[in-house]
Parts: C-alpha cells; structure tokens; sequence
C-alpha cells in the first residue's frame, strides 16, 4: 500500500489524537517545572540560579532545533520522527526524575528538549497532511487548544505533584505517556512521504543550531549580564557570524536544510512576521504581571494563578471555532481582529493602579486570550497551506520556532524596558519606600505593556496586508 492510501486509511480524527498527545505533553513540561525550581533548588543544594538553568537549557535546545528536525521529517517521514520524539522523550523524563546532581539534571532536560522539538516541529505537519483544507483549520485550532490546556494545566499539576510526591514526579508522569505515544505514533499516524534522494544539511543544521542558541541565550539573560559587557558582546558576536554564514551556506547548498526562498512567498513571511510580534506582545505582559499581582496587589501565589487562568482558559475554547470559521473564509478577518484584540487587552490592562478592581485584570486576560485564540489557528493554517507538501515540515518548524522566539524576545524587551523606566524614576533617591519602589515598578509596567500593544498593533498591520492565501488556493493542496 501507498503511502497516500495508508494515509487515507486512517481516521484524521485518530491522527490528531495521538499529535495532540505529543503536543500537551512538550506544552505540559515547558511550565511544569518552573513551579518546582525552588524546590529542585533546595534538594539539589544549588543555587536557584544554577537550578533556572532546568528550564533555560530546554527552551535552548528545542529553538535550537525545530526547524532541523522540521526538515528531518520533510526527508525521513513524519511518522518515523514524530514516534521516536516520544520515546526520547519518555526515557529523558526518567533520566531527569532520577537525577541526583545538577548537571545530571540538565543534560538530562536537554535530551528531553531533543525529543520535544521532535514532536512540536512535526505535529502541525502531520495534522495539515492528514487533514483535507476544508477541515484543517479546525484541527489546526484543535492543537491551539492542547497547547494552552498543556500551558493551563502545567503550573498547577506541577505544584499538586511537587507537594505530594516530590519534585521527580514532575518528570516521572511523563513517562507512560511517551511509551504510550511511541506505539500508538506507530500504529496511527499516516508514513508520509518521504525524500530520502536529498541529502541533510549539516553544515546548514549546525550553523543554525549555534546562532538562534546564542541570540536566545544572549536575549534571555542580557538584562541581568548588562547588555554591553565582554560576556553579552561575545555572544552577540557568536550568534550573529553563525547566522550570518547560515545564511551564506543555505543560498548556495543544493538541498538546504531551510530553504531561504520561502520567505519571499508572503503568505508564509507574513504569517511568521506577524506570529513573531504577536507572542512578542502577549510576553510583555506573561513575565511581568504576577510581579503587579504579588508585589504591587499583595495577593496570594493562589489568587494569582486564578487570575492568569482566563487567558488560557478562553483561548482554549476560541481556538477551535477560529480554526473551523479559518476553513470557510480568508484569514485577515480573523487574524486582524484578534490582534487587535490583543492590543485592546493591553492597552486596558496598562491602566492598572494601585487600587484598580481584581475584575480589571481578569477581564483584561479574558480580552487577550480571546484575541490570541482566534489569531493562532487561521495563522497557523494560513503559513502551513501556503508552502508545497515537501517543505510542510520544515514549515511547521519554522513555526514553532517563531513562537519560542517572540517569547524569549517579548519577555527581554518587557524586562529592559520595564527595568530602565524604574531606574529613572529611581534616579537621585538614595532610600526609596516600598511606596516608592512600587511607583516605579507600576510606571515600568504600564510603559512595558504599550511596548507590547505597539507590536500587537505592527502584528496586526502586517496580518492586514496578507495576500495570496485564498480558499482555491488551500483547495488545490
């Protein structure tokens, strides 16, 4: 049998069954930990600066590596990479929950990274091959919801589990889930094409790998270095030459590991553009607002979570319905509109004092989350229908990657700029109140979630003037 008629065999509906488990777990482990750090600290007896590293060398290594394995599965099958994803995943979760050391711990999340990016650069194609145009956004939508129900459920499993069984345990539910999901990837998911004449990139993959892990390291820990000191220039330094001569490798390799020329197909720029400004956005206000909730309102870790909750919680229910109406009509309308609803909710929320009303907040989440749930899906299906089906891979990839990106930049520009506007309105006071202090901290804020607003609105302009994904087009695929 073919691999198109295997394909065709198989429910899509099974077929998104199984991604979206590979896709809830590699959400699920992204927040799951952070709750946990003190705790790891503690037990490990390292500093929780040393112990932070749990989580920065996994966003390191899964940016690092989407588009790669994006491109490994364009070549090897989908299939094939997608299933071992979750075994490295499984086995990894055991290594970390196991480990006595703190190095131990870290190389260990790094593998787990491994097979994360494995997963979350290979979900999106399998469910846009399986799926026919006309119910693709809906499944598109469908993964949107497992991400922030993973996202949702990650800090609150993570607190249940670390109070209870211990901070392994973090680790150790992963476990059944990825042995689970290996033989179901297997038996379930479609075998895909594959385009084993073509030879990998590796000159390509390891220049790639080096830069973005550079200029992620350098973004995520600049602000505390100092942007201008040898370690955070040296760096710099690193990731732009690597970058630079990617590039250089890309334009001139018969088969490259990310074919450049899809970034003049506008669809595709303009729904990565807009994605990169749009998680931009949304992190200005993700770092900084349970510092406003706890440091400025006084309230409790508890109350805290419950008022981040609206943003996930509504994104889970739009996104589907954004996908399926994406399916029936061009996605301007709604990409525009939820980024501009992204924007409102910051601009809102920028208005937050001292003694603003809990609701105010709530309702500001709730905007955002309704805004995001109905961007990403028509997003996500517009930049995977616009590139042809042996490059889906490498797009789905590319996708992925920009949302890590627009996270760890969105989070260093909200931090600089929040940081320098506190400095200023410190300068000249050698004794500062704790009125004082939170003035500062409030200004810092608010001017960080108009930064945001703005790349909403960029985001938004750029969605506007998207062109050339029709439904004849997704039709023709």
């Amino acid at each position: 049998m073919s691999s198109s008629k295997s394909a065709k065999a198989r429910s899509p509906w099974l077929v998104f069954g199984v991604t979206s488990l590979g896709t809830f777990m590699a959400t699920l482990d992204s927040s799951i930990v952070n709750v946990a750090l003190p705790v790891i600290s503690d037990g490990l007896g390292v500093t929780l600066s040393l112990a932070q590293w749990v989580v920065t060398a996994y966003l390191l290594t899964i940016s690092s590596l989407l588009p790669i394995f994006g491109r490994a599965g364009d070549m090897y099958g989908q299939r094939h990479v997608y299933s071992i994803g979750f075994l490295i995943f499984a086995l990894s979760s055991a290594a970390c929950g196991y480990a006595s050391q703190i190095y131990v711990l870290i190389f260990s999340r790094i593998l787990q990274a491994i097979g994360a990016a494995m997963l979350m650069a290979n979900g999106p194609a399998i469910v846009a091959r399986a799926f026919p145009p006309g119910e693709r956004g809906r499944a598109l939508g469908g993964v949107g919801t497992m991400v922030a129900m993973g996202s949702m459920v990650g800090p609150s499993l993570g607190g249940l589990l670390t109070s209870a069984l211990g901070w392994e345990y973090i680790f150790f539910v992963n476990i059944p889930i990825g042995v689970v999901g290996f033989f179901l990837g297997y038996a379930i998911l479609p075998e895909g094409e594959k385009r084993r004449d073509e030879l990998f990139d590796w000159k390509g993959a390891a220049l790639f790998a080096v830069g973005i892990g550079s200029l992620l390291l350098l973004l995520s820990h600049g602000e505390d270095w100092g942007w201008a000191t040898p370690r955070s220039l040296g760096i710099g330094l690193v990731a732009f030459c690597s970058l630079g001569l990617f590039v250089r490798v890309e334009n001139r390799v018969e088969y490259p590991m990310l074919d450049l020329r899809l970034f003049r197909n506008w669809p595709f720029l303009a729904g990565n553009l807009s994605g990169l400004f749009s998680f931009m956005a949304m992190f200005s206000n993700t770092i900084l607002l349970p510092f406003y909730l706890s440091e400025v309102r006084n309230l409790t870790p508890g109350q805290v979570g419950l008022l981040i909750t609206p943003f996930p919680l509504i994104m889970a229910v739009v996104a589907p319905v954004s996908g399926y109406l994406s399916d029936r009509t061009s996605p301007v309308v709604l990409t525009t509109t939820g980024l501009t609803l992204t924007a409102a909710g910051l601009f809102f929320l920028a208005s937050s004092g001292f003694e603003t009303p809990i609701w105010h907040v709530a309702l500001a989440q709730a905007v955002m989350g309704f805004g995001n749930g109905l961007f990403q899906s028509p997003n996500n299906n517009s930049v995977l229908s616009s590139v042809d089906k042996s490059k889906v891979g490498v797009a789905g990839g590319m996708n992925a990657l920009v949302r890590n990106v627009g996270m760890v930049t969105g989070t260093a520009v909200a931090v600089s700029v929040q940081e320098i506007r506190r400095r200023q309105l410190l300068a000249g006071v050698s004794d500062p109140g704790p009125a004082q202090l939170a003035g500062a901290f409030l200004a810092g804020y608010h001017t960080a979630l108009l930064v945001g607003a703005a790349f909403a609105v960029a985001a938004a302009v750029i969605s506007l003037n998207r062109r050339g994904h029709v439904r004849a087009k997704q039709k023709s695929r």
